[in-house]
């Protein structure tokens, strides 16, 4: 007996978009961890590729996917090629879905962020759509270039399912975008590495059905 996919086939008026992040990487797994931004672009780690290939597995026995996007950046690349192997598919760049620029902050931890650049954290902290990463973007620059990019997926693939392969700062603010949140908030939306949000777009209305969804990784590493 075939078992139905967990991810129906969307109505003719509806895109269905699997928004996922990537993989672990070293930068993601070091203790403490330290910020990567778009200027440091490592492969995944090891655990990072038992990931991609347990999502791989999970998407391909759960959800009708006819079309895999991603961010220019090798860890979402490589996430994004594990993602297609199952399907047939090849993965397709969108430019502006890279992760945030964390200007001079990138490569380093937090703590010393917080001892480097005190009034540059305490202002980010307070409101990351507003205040930037010292040199970089605020969670406001991400959305402005984030968010029309998906918004032009959702239009072009009605009828279909999607995945887009992203990044945490990327997924967490057009998250809170479409789950009307001040974006200044989207620093405590949880986005673990392959974990999936299921977003369901029809006749004008964006709508989140789960999020960071992580069933993939039990017995993996993450």
């Amino acid at each position: 007996m075939k078992h139905p996919k967990m991810v129906p086939q969307p109505e003719a008026d509806a895109t269905n978009l699997l928004l996922i992040r990537h993989g672990a990487t070293p930068p993601n797994e070091q203790i403490p961890f330290i910020l990567q931004g778009c200027g440091i672009n490592p492969s995944l780690s090891e655990s990072g590729q038992l990931q991609a290939a347990a999502l791989s597995q999970f998407l391909a026995a759960n959800s009708p996917i006819h079309h895999v996007y991603c961010s220019p950046m090798i860890r979402a690349r490589e996430t994004a090629e594990a993602v297609c192997k199952p399907l047939d598919l090849t993965p397709q760049e969108v430019a502006e879905i890279h992760e945030c620029d964390v200007g001079l902050w990138e490569g380093k931890s937090w703590e010393l962020i917080m001892a480097e650049f005190p009034e540059a954290y305490e202002a980010f902290m307070h409101d990351p759509y507003q205040n930037r990463y010292e040199g970089g973007e605020s969670y406001g620059d991400v959305l402005k270039r984030v968010e029309p990019a998906i918004q032009s997926l959702l239009d072009r693939h009605l009828g279909e399912t999607i995945a887009v392969v992203a990044h945490n700062v990327v997924n967490r603010v057009y998250l809170a975008r479409v789950l009307g949140l001040e974006i200044s908030k989207a620093k405590e939306i949880a986005q673990t590495n392959t974990g999936i949000n299921l977003i369901r777009y029809q006749q004008g209305e964006t709508k989140v059905i789960t999020m960071n969804s992580i069933f993939h990784l039990n017995g993996v590493p993450h």
